[in-house]
């Protein structure tokens, strides 16, 4: 019923002049479905409604998986679930246009509506084979299993010529260093080099355009110095210079990383290379009507030769920068190397600043100013480097509290078993459970220590316990006095506690 629905809909609203574009905007479905009906008579389309409830679809063993793809995630494309099935479920004899109807059918019958998100298109002449190369970043945001968020930075590379790709990820911020290291990496996945490069304007390798003549980093001059390719470097917001690998990023984050699940940085990049061989490379692009890596087999004979690894020692140390990390480290070279303890700052810019003079790596606050740590570079992976002076650290609020407990108490193993108890009992709030205390020293000098005894002896755990019991002992002792001696200014402040004091007095007084 519902489809007859949508088939009467198309025909009215293509009646009224509505491109088939706008009719299936409109009614959110796919072009290729607005073809379709319109193609049909009604006595067809009854005859194809009648064959739809009879026959068993290709993809019905994977519906549930489907269904639970599309729920989780209702701005699915049916592009991204084909290559789901062949990553997810090893499904590989289906094609796309069938995935395509299968979706567009669930959704329809399970009223799930695909959420669209508008995409932005960019215009290039097209080039001869091995002319160009195309280089863009992006970042995005991805889940890990512990339902975090974990951002991920990427680079993207692309031959104009035959779309074919390449994409490297990274779990921080790129340097100078990284993208000349992935574009070698692009190098030899490619099988050569181009004679153009096109670059956004990047501090990664410029400083500033200077009117047309390039004003390079250090690092990177060294690097195209090596590689002499030339270097196109866009305007800023001219998309149209590098429209293919903007749409690469795009198709990266929204075909490859969206939704899926991030468990380390080694595996994600395996898996983008098997998508890039599955997917990326492999699918018809829509310009060329050709495969990517169909076509870059006959590209590649027109690739420029790399001769030789880079030699990576070549790229300056000045002003590499890391990130200061909450816990007082920087990562460097797959080890952490330790900061004095109150560098990071929260909402600070928590930016080092490294050098490398041989095996000695200096770290600082500012592009020149003085170290505020250095290290002997380490040779292994996954370590971490610490100076212990680094980890010295003033006296804690906590820490001068228990010293004056300390002092206050006459019996040391009493203070000592107070305090950790205290401690152990009350981590959160250890302050405050010894400023109890304290005020208790204050208030009851000479009923202080044998109060702490009979807590110990009682097994309680709180500073107000103490407290109560320092001033039952006070009012027992007070009865024995003279009754003069009762009328005296230090027991007009004397308040009665939340406990009932006739527990202590029992306790004390043998009572059970």
């Amino acid at each position: 019923m519902e489809k007859w629905m949508v088939y009467q809909e198309i025909h009215r609203l293509k009646n009224l002049g509505f491109s088939n574009s706008k009719i299936a905007k409109k009614l959110k479905i796919s072009r290729n479905r607005v073809v379709e009906y319109l193609s049909m008579t009604p006595e067809e389309f009854t005859e194809f409604i009648a064959s739809l409830q009879n026959r068993t679809k290709k993809l019905d063993p994977y519906k549930d998986d489907i269904m639970i793809w599309l729920k989780e995630h209702p701005d699915m494309s049916s592009s991204q679930i084909h290559d789901w099935l062949q990553d997810k479920l090893d499904v590989k004899s289906v094609a796309e246009n069938t995935v395509r109807n299968y979706v567009n059918d669930l959704r329809e019958k399970y009223h799930i509506p695909k959420e669209t998100v508008a995409r932005m298109y960019g215009t290039v002449e097209e080039l001869p084979m091995g002319k160009q190369m195309q280089v863009d970043f992006g970042e995005t945001f991805v889940y890990m299993d512990s339902g975090q968020r974990k951002k991920l930075y990427l680079a993207g590379f692309i031959l104009s010529h035959s779309r074919f790709k390449y994409v490297e990820w990274l779990d921080r911020p790129l340097r100078t260093a990284d993208l000349i290291k992935m574009q070698e990496n692009a190098f030899q996945y490619f099988g050569g080099m181009t004679e153009e490069i096109v670059y956004d304007q990047d501090r990664l390798l410029a400083i500033s355009e200077n009117a047309g003549d390039l004003i390079l980093t250090e690092s990177f001059t060294k690097y195209h110095e090596t590689r002499r390719f030339k270097i196109y470097l866009c305007r800023k917001s001219d998309p149209e210079s590098k429209g293919k690998i903007e749409q690469v990023i795009k198709y990266v984050k929204n075909n490859f990383a969206k939704h899926r699940i991030y468990k380390d940085l080694i595996s994600w990049q395996q898996s983008s290379l098997k998508w890039l061989k599955r997917t990326g490379n492999y699918k018809v692009h829509h310009n060329i009507k050709k495969r990517p890596f169909e076509v870059h087999a006959l590209e590649k004979q027109h690739l420029q030769k790399v001769n030789g690894n880079y030699i990576f020692e070549n790229i300056s140390s000045i002003n590499i920068t890391r990130k200061i990390h909450k816990d007082n480290v920087i990562r460097f070279e797959g080890n952490r190397y330790s900061v004095p303890l109150g560098t990071f700052q929260n909402g600070g810019e928590n930016i080092a600043y490294v050098s490398l003079a041989g095996e000695d790596l200096s770290i600082s606050l500012h592009p020149n100013g003085n170290p505020i740590g250095t290290h002997k570079l380490s040779k292994e992976k996954g370590k971490v480097i610490t100076d212990p002076t680094h980890r010295q650290r003033s006296q804690t609020k906590r820490e001068k509290l228990a010293e004056q407990v300390m002092e206050k108490l006459a019996d040391m193993e009493d203070s000592n078993w107070l305090i950790k108890t205290l401690h152990k009992q009350y981590p959160r709030h250890t302050i405050d459970q010894l400023k109890v205390v304290l005020k208790a020293v204050e208030q009851y000098p000479l009923h202080i220590d044998n109060a702490v005894k009979e807590m110990k002896r009682l097994g309680l755990t709180s500073a107000n316990d103490l407290r109560d019991i320092a001033i039952s002992l006070e009012i027992q002792n007070s009865k024995q006095l003279p009754k003069k001696e009762l009328i005296n200014e230090k027991y007009k402040d004397i308040t009665a506690p939340e406990r009932n004091q006739d527990i202590y007095l029992q306790v004390l007084q043998g009572g059970k």
